[in-house]
């Protein structure tokens, strides 16, 4: 009798490493994807993109973008996006040496330079330059420039020029220049000059200018001049000149002029003079001329000194007048105090003219037109009271 015998089968070599192969392969499916734009090594849209894909959340590397859609993590790209740059990054934008970007939020750093259609927000650093189409906000830096086409908004450094067709506000530093198309807030540094189209409010320093379209508010320091369209309120200093438009008050210094075409209110210190087309209210020391069609306060001028209506007390070593319709109201030091119209008060000189005296002239001479014939002329005093 025979017993058969089952013998044991072998596994076929090919067999036993076909299968854990398989299983690997599928498992790998969604993770590898490959288009015609590039590879994505990506599991639920989570990991590594290469190429010019739609986005990642991840790290996407491309060339050149022109096609980005959005990405969650990191781009980095070699140059910058062909034709308008779209797609929003979360994260980081990286320029080897340039890109950019639709939107970015967080860091964009381009060895060369970023472009971003829209908006910047969080901290962009271009080595050459930094651009926004709408808004930049943050901490901004660009190497030779630095501008939106909107607002900046934050902190802004550009080596050359920082500038926004809009809104400037906060601290902005322009190695030669610092200007908005509309209004600069906060503090503005520039080697050259510095400026809004609307109002210019805060601390504004610039080596020569400082200008406003509109209002000027604060501090400006200028070393040529400082001039607003509109109302200058502060401190005002230039090394020549200080001017509003509209009306001047503070303090205004300048190394040849201080004007305005309104009024002029505060301590108003002028090289050679201080004048308004207004009222000069004040203390107003000019280094020649003081003057304005109406005079309010202590006038101190090294040469002359006039108005209209002047009430207060004016030095002016030369020569004070007050014109036929005016009036004086206080005190007047000069050489020659010339009144066309009525002195009521005190005039010190050598010669003092009042066509109507209503006070006390003193002086080596003194004339007074409306007192009687033997008394118009005397030396020494001449008074008329009223």
């Amino acid at each position: 009798m025979s017993i058969p015998l089952a013998l044991p089968t072998m596994p076929n070599r090919t067999t036993c490493s076909l299968g854990p192969l398989l299983a690997l392969t599928l498992a790998a499916a969604p993770l590898a994807a490959q288009d015609a734009h590039g590879l994505n090594l990506a599991i639920d849209g989570y990991g590594l993109s290469v190429g010019d894909s739609r986005g990642v959340n991840g790290l996407r590397l491309n060339f050149r973008d022109s096609r980005l859609e959005r990405v969650n993590g990191i781009n980095l790209t070699i140059w910058d996006p062909r034709g308008e740059a779209t797609g929003d990054v979360h994260g980081a934008v990286l320029g080897v040496p340039l890109t950019g970007a639709r939107d970015i939020t967080g860091l964009a750093l381009g060895i060369g330079g970023i472009d971003a259609s829209e908006r910047i927000t969080g901290v962009g650093i271009g080595g050459l330059g930094l651009g926004g189409g709408e808004r930049l906000a943050g901490i901004m830096v660009g190497g030779l420039g630095l501008g939106s086409g909107g607002e900046v908004v934050g902190v802004g450094i550009g080596g050359l020029g920082l500038g926004a067709g809009r809104d400037v506000r906060g601290l902005m530093i322009g190695g030669l220049g610092v200007g908005s198309g509309d209004a600069l807030e906060g503090i503005a540094i520039a080697g050259l000059g510095a400026g809004g189209g609307g109002q210019v409010k805060g601390i504004t320093i610039a080596g020569v200018g400082v200008g406003s379209g509109g209002d000027l508010t604060g501090l400006a320091v200028a070393g040529v001049g400082v001039g607003s369209g509109g109302d200058v309120r502060g401190i005002a200093i230039g090394g020549v000149g200080v001017g509003a438009g509209g009306n001047l008050s503070g303090i205004s210094v300048a190394g040849v002029g201080v004007g305005a075409g309104g009024d002029v209110t505060g301590l108003s210190i002028g090289g050679i003079g201080v004048g308004a087309g207004g009222a000069l209210t004040g203390l107003s020391i000019g280094g020649l001329a003081v003057g304005a069609p109406r005079v309010e306060g202590v006038v101190l001028s090294g040469v002359a000194a006039g108005g209209r209506d002047v009430t207060g007390a004016v030095l002016a070593p030369a020569y004070f007048r007050i014109e036929s319709d005016g009036r004086l109201t206080g005190v007047s030091a000069s050489a020659f105090n010339y009144i066309k119209g009525e002195q009521h008060g005190l005039s010190i000189g050598i010669f003092n003219y009042a066509r109507r005296l209503f006070g006390v002239q003193l002086g080596l001479l003194n004339y007074a037109k409306n007192n009687p014939v033997p008394f118009r002329l005397l030396p020494l005093l001449n008074v008329h009271l009223r």
